[in-house]
């Protein structure tokens, strides 16, 4: 199976580089989803030898990982790894993930820094409770327990590929707690594997501790509705692909 990382990335000059650099030493094309960057990220990931899609405006992190879920099918890769930009994902442990998600025939592997294996990862108090709510409100809705639900580093085959290119959250955070509940709405089989992650190295947070909150509060209601609709799902393998 073809394999390939996508990357979005957002004025990440300083560690774009090395990751390209690390990916290319695992074996694994690299992607980069430049973000609507106004410093050199895209030059520099250019010169280090990835493919490089601009982005004309920023559109956050789902919206640049739908173009690269888009790209990856049409240059016919089964299998896209989110890696972030900033270092905070260890190349090396890519084809870990593409292998779990091959022994356990998921459509989607999880990689995460609280489950039994993994590495240690600091957060604060506030954020974690956070975090654990999302966590619980999501298990609610796709009847699978994510410990770190807002996880980025994840690898995900066709046909999930193909419905995450067509419809991805592009909310903050829509990139891992509303698409592991799309996932689930669609019958994707997700699990969930320990990582080791870096805390970011560059760059700044895609938001502010006060929008953080807010999303939280946002996604919560979204999922207790979702959670009571009775609309009609098509099944992940009843869909038609995009290609």
């Amino acid at each position: 199976m073809r394999v390939v990382a996508v990357v979005p990335a957002f004025n990440e000059e300083r560690s774009v580089v090395g990751v390209i650099e690390a990916l290319a030493e695992a074996g694994i094309p690299a992607c980069i989803v430049d973000d609507g960057s106004t410093d050199a990220t895209a030059r520099l990931a250019r010169a280090a030898g990835a493919t490089v899609l601009s982005l004309p405006i920023n559109l956050g992190v789902g919206g640049a990982l739908r173009c690269g879920f888009r790209w990856a099918i049409e240059g016919g890769y089964d299998i896209a790894v989110q890696v972030d930009a900033d270092g905070q994902h260890d190349p090396a442990q890519v084809r870990r993930l593409v292998d779990d998600l091959v022994d356990h025939d998921a459509d989607m592997v999880v990689g995460s820094r609280f489950v039994t294996g993994s590495g240690e990862y600091s957060v604060s108090r506030g954020r974690r409770v956070g975090m654990r709510l999302l966590e619980r409100r999501a298990a609610s809705a796709t009847g699978s327990r994510i410990v770190d639900a807002t996880s980025g580093f994840r690898a995900i085959r066709r046909p999930l590929l193909d419905h995450f290119a067509d419809d991805y959250p592009v909310e903050y955070l829509g990139d891992t707690v509303e698409a592991l509940i799309l996932a689930g709405q669609v019958g994707a089989k997700v699990v969930e594997v320990p990582v080791t992650m870096s805390q970011r190295q560059h760059g700044e947070p895609s938001a502010s501790t006060l929008a953080s909150i807010w999303y939280v509060a946002r996604v919560l209601l979204a999922v207790e509705l979702m959670h009571r609709r009775r609309a009609r799902v098509v099944s992940l393998h009843d869909a038609e692909p995009l290609t």
